[in-house]
C-alpha cells in the first residue's frame, strides 16, 4: 500500500530502506515530500528493551492508566480497542482510539488501525532483515485524526501512516519511528504545518523513552511469552 508515490527517497515507495541498519538520510527530523505530505522521523534508544517486548506492548495496553505510563503528560484517555484485538495474542487487524496532545498542541482523537507489515514492506526484504537480525519487530498502522477521521472502503484511516521498527542491540534496542502525515489532504502544506510534525517528533521520542523505563519490568511481571526474568543477583 503506497498512499503517496513519488521519487523522493523518503517516500513510502522507498520504505524498505528503513530495514537497513545503516544510517538513514533522515533519522530524527521532519521533511516534505514533493506531494506536500509531511514526513516525521524519530530515533530512540530503548535501554533494557528488546523487540519482542516492544511488539508485546501493543498486545497489552488497554486502559487510560496504561497509556499514561507510556506518556504521563500527553496521553489523556484510552477510548478502546475494537473486537479484533486480543490481549496477549494479537493487535494486527485491530483499531484503537486514544485522546492525546502533542505538547502545546491541544488534545485530539487519534485512530490507528494496525496492519500486517508485509503489506507495506517488500515481503522478501522484510523476511531477510529478520533473519539477519537487522530488525526485531515492526509495527505498522494507518492513522486518522479527529472525531470523524476519513476512512477508505476497508475502514482504514487515510490521513497518515505510522511505522515503528526495532533492532536489538547489546544495550537493548534501537527504535526507528516514521510517520507520513497529510496523505489525504488537498493542501498538506497548510493543513499539516511543520509545527505539528515537530510536536509529534518530540512526543514520539518522549513516549518511547518513558516506555523504555517500565517496559522490561511489565514484560517480565506479566510473564509475557512465558519468559522468566534474569535476576539482578
Amino acid at each position: 500500500m503506497n498512499a503517496v508515490i513519488d521519487d523522493d527517497p523518503l517516500a513510502l515507495a522507498h520504505i524498505d530502506d528503513m530495514l537497513s541498519p545503516q544510517p538513514l538520510r533522515l533519522e530524527t527530523g521532519i521533511a516534505r515530500l514533493p506531494s506536500g505530505a509531511l514526513v516525521v522521523a524519530s530515533r530512540t534508544d530503548m535501554h533494557g528493551c528488546k523487540g519482542r517486548m516492544f511488539d508485546w506492548w501493543f498486545k497489552f495496553f488497554e486502559t487510560s492508566q496504561h497509556i499514561r505510563w507510556w506518556h504521563p503528560v500527553d496521553h489523556k484517555e484510552h477510548q478502546g480497542w475494537d473486537h479484533h484485538w486480543r490481549r496477549g495474542e494479537r493487535y494486527v487487524g485491530a483499531t484503537v482510539r486514544a485522546l492525546q496532545s502533542l505538547g502545546d498542541i491541544p488534545p485530539t482523537l487519534a485512530t490507528l488501525k494496525f496492519r500486517d507489515p508485509k503489506e507495506l514492506f517488500s515481503p522478501q526484504v522484510l523476511e531477510t532483515a529478520g533473519v539477519r537480525e537487522d530488525v526485531s519487530s515492526v509495527v505498522y498502522a494507518r492513522m486518522g485524526f479527529g472525531d470523524h477521521p476519513a476512512l477508505d472502503a476497508n475502514g482504514d484511516p487515510v490521513d497518515g501512516v505510522m511505522v515503528q521498527l526495532t533492532r536489538d542491540t547489546p544495550f537493548g534496542c534501537v527504535l526507528r519511528s516514521r510517520f507520513y502525515l497529510g496523505l489525504s489532504k488537498a493542501d498538506p502544506l497548510r493543513e499539516v504545518p511543520d509545527a505539528l510534525g515537530l510536536g509529534l517528533l518530540r512526543h514520539c521520542y518522549n513516549e518511547f523513552t518513558f516506555l523504555s523505563r517500565c517496559l522490561p519490568s511489565l514484560y517480565y511481571g506479566e510473564h509475557a511469552n512465558g519468559e522468566q526474568p534474569p535476576l539482578p543477583w
